[in-house]
């Protein structure tokens, strides 16, 4: 494998696993709105919040955590803003107060402390955060990744701008697209086989620990409709599928509903970091999987579902669920000791049957929807071990599973924008 292959494949793992607390888009708002009130230097009197559509889809439906049980950008800003900590990255909240999180409730009950609006933007991961006090103002803007800072002013002075420094910038959104422009199935697998585990170690090791944390949550407590809870009271003592689809499940219901444990993400969703990593921990402890093999097969999960993402792009109408679930059972088949071709064929079975689901925002239904997910992307498994692919020319089917890949990311990032735009307007109408 060539060294520059390799040292990307390192490099997106340690960039896209990282820790996240609640649902990614309210907790980029609070990151945000943490930032411009840490350049404006002193308590707020007013905000304003700007967001993309897409934003709006994935805040509205999902509790904020830390915030005495409220939803919506109003919330998620207002409570980074008062008790973040933007050094914490995604994690702004995590360190909130309870002094802190009754002035933010009280501030939400101010007639016009907090301004929302909708952002018209290209970019369907868009913000623009202004904090105002005592005749000053400080602005920030995020765009394309949940933590990119692409702006930032001080009374109206350009105190940061991208352009300026973006390239070649250690955490550009630009540059770690360029990396993923080296992905491959089978490249993927090489990495997996050969890679120093010491080189992606710590990043592995905290999703294993994190995510099981946040399942075993849900899988205890009482959060949305408790789907997680549902599956694991139907699975059988030897139903090692039903159980890893409910270990998923779980950690999405609690995350959903406000759970503050923290997530390590995959293509910067908390649910579909825990879609890729609990199928595959919950196979390696039935099989009793070295230790190791269980870091090597989690490489396999997240990379295959990273590099189907990348042609979707962060938010769209295409749920995430499908390709991190897709990406899941291709690293429970490599526990199993299955190599290219089988990989392949299950990556084709499984987005030629459930590719397309549509997203229509974080809320407690996701849980359902990623075991959904699971099932399709399990059968597509046992599909190719029973001789099963789906041919090409049978619907977006392409030569190879990397054109079919291509192919179903055109249609899910082109093909549904007007899908993504009446779901928008179906969603905010009410």
């Amino acid at each position: 494998m060539q060294k520059t292959v390799y040292d990307a494949y390192v490099r997106i793992i340690h960039d896209e696993l990282i820790a996240a607390m609640g649902c990614t888009e309210p907790i980029a708002i609070a990151y945000c709105a943490a930032k411009a009130v840490q350049v404006l230097g002193s308590q707020p009197e007013h905000l304003r919040v700007a967001c993309s559509g897409n934003i709006i889809k994935n805040v509205k439906g999902v509790v904020v955590p830390n915030s005495l049980g409220r939803k919506g950008i109003d919330t998620a800003a207002v409570l980074g803003a008062i008790g973040g900590d933007p050094e914490r990255g995604l994690e702004v909240i995590a360190g909130v107060t309870r002094e802190a999180q009754e002035k933010a409730a009280e501030l939400l009950d101010t007639p016009g402390f907090c301004q929302c609006e909708v952002l018209e933007s290209p970019d369907t991961l868009h913000m623009i955060v202004t904090a105002e006090a005592g005749g000053h103002s400080a602005t920030v803007e995020i765009r394309g990744e949940h933590t990119n800072i692409v702006r930032i002013e001080k009374d109206g002075e350009t105190r940061f701008a991208a352009q300026a420094v973006q390239t070649g910038a250690a955490n550009s959104a630009e540059a770690l697209a360029q990396l993923k422009e080296m992905l491959s199935v089978e490249g993927i697998l090489t990495f997996a086989d050969t890679v120093d585990l010491d080189l992606v170690r710590v990043p592995l090791e905290a999703q294993i620990t994190s995510n099981s944390r946040i399942a075993m949550e849900g899988l205890k407590n009482d959060y949305g409709v408790r789907v997680g809870k549902a599956l694991l009271y139907r699975a059988q003592e030897d139903d090692v599928v039903m159980r890893a689809k409910a270990a998923a499940a779980a950690g999405s219901d609690a995350r959903m509903s406000g759970c503050a444990l923290p997530v390590v993400i995959n293509s910067g969703s908390g649910n579909q970091g825990i879609t890729v990593s609990m199928p595959v921990i919950e196979y390696a402890r039935e099989m009793n999987a070295p230790h190791d093999k269980l870091l090597r097969a989690l490489i396999v999960s997240n990379l295959i579902s990273i590099h189907q993402k990348r042609f979707l792009g962060s938010l769209s109408a295409y749920c995430g669920a499908t390709s991190a679930a897709c990406g899941a059972v291709c690293g429970v088949a490599y526990l199993y000791g299955y190599g290219y071709d089988a990989i392949a064929n299950t990556i084709t079975n499984a987005i030629a049957t459930i590719g397309g689901m549509v997203c229509d925002g974080a809320k407690p239904s996701c849980a359902a929807k990623i075991a959904s997910a699971l099932d399709a992307a399990f059968m597509a498994f046992e599909l190719q071990q029973n001789g099963g692919v789906f041919a090409p020319g049978e619907g977006l089917v392409q030569a190879d599973v990397e054109k079919t890949i291509r192919a179903v990311g055109q249609m899910g990032r082109q093909g549904m924008k007007s899908t993504d735009s009446e779901i928008l307007d179906i969603m905010m109408g009410d």
